[in-house]
């Protein structure tokens, strides 16, 4: 029987995710990109100073060890004004935002952006749902990715997300072989055009990272990317299943979001994104 969930896995899954996978990248990137990162409060703090895509400077994880105060979200922000960051995000379970977060974010420069919905599933449960009768991916096949493709597969990551290759590519691709990732691949008549990556951190498998090129879209390419990391999930021992897509605005359809409600995850929550820039 699956334990309840451990109020702060979902967040701090998706914290030491993002923190190890850009660590990994090479010397020669992050010096480049002007990497830096902290752990503070708790959560981690991520800095990509010169990241083209403006996506990769991220601080997560807080309100778990130790409470989201003022003093806390100002010692966040000056690690980033102290790097030359020009933008981040901040992301915070909203039951940890503190009764005074409104004045946090005016004194900070913090402004409202998009959603995300938080989701999360027992391991046991994804398996069950995957051996069910289903429609089969229509000619793609669905396979780890090794060492050789590892460059393939890091530009084709970001080309499917609309980021620019490069450094970013690279830095993604060095998750290849490094302990505790399980990368994806999903090949079409021998074409790489799809790719998934999990992160395991105790308990908790983090999914990351699923995109699909066009033209290959609806062949049940994404259920197989769920499918084969909940059973390398269970491989690893990892109990919950943890994941992130975009929240549904009125009138608007996230395929990612559905797949993964027929695969077992369950929403648990809306997430704000926080915007710092400096003043």
């Amino acid at each position: 029987m699956t334990p309840p969930l451990p109020p702060g896995l979902p967040e701090l899954s998706e914290a030491e995710a993002m923190y190890d996978g850009e660590l990994a990248a090479p010397p020669g990137v992050r010096a480049a990109l002007g990497m830096d990162a902290a752990r503070i409060g708790g959560g981690v703090v991520l800095s990509v100073r010169d990241d083209p895509a403006r996506y990769w400077s991220k601080a997560l994880g807080f309100g778990f060890e130790e409470p989201v105060t003022a003093d806390l979200i100002g010692e966040v922000c000056a690690f980033y004004r102290s790097r030359g960051t020009p933008l981040a995000v901040l992301q915070l379970a909203p039951s940890v935002l503190p009764e005074d977060w409104s004045e946090i974010c005016a004194r900070e420069n913090l402004s409202a952006g998009s959603a995300w919905v938080k989701l999360a599933c027992p391991t046991d449960e994804a398996l069950a749902r995957a051996a069910e009768p289903g429609r089969p991916a229509a000619g793609v096949r669905v396979a780890p990715v090794e060492a050789r493709d590892a460059a393939e597969w890091g530009a084709l990551m970001m080309r499917g997300f609309g980021m620019p290759e490069g450094h970013l590519a690279e830095m993604v691709a060095a998750g290849v072989g490094r302990p505790g990732w399980h990368p994806y691949g999903a090949w079409l008549d021998g074409e790489l055009v799809g790719t998934a990556t999990m992160h395991v951190h105790g308990d908790a498998a983090q999914f990351l990272s699923a995109t699909t090129l066009p033209h290959a879209r609806r062949r049940g390419g994404q259920s197989a990317f769920l499918a084969a990391r909940a059973r390398a999930a269970a491989a690893a021992g990892c109990r919950w299943l943890v994941a992130e897509t975009g929240a549904e605005a009125p009138g608007e359809h996230n395929s990612s979001l559905h797949n993964m409600r027929r695969a077992g995850f369950e929403v648990l929550y809306e997430r704000r994104n926080w915007v710092w820039q400096p003043a």
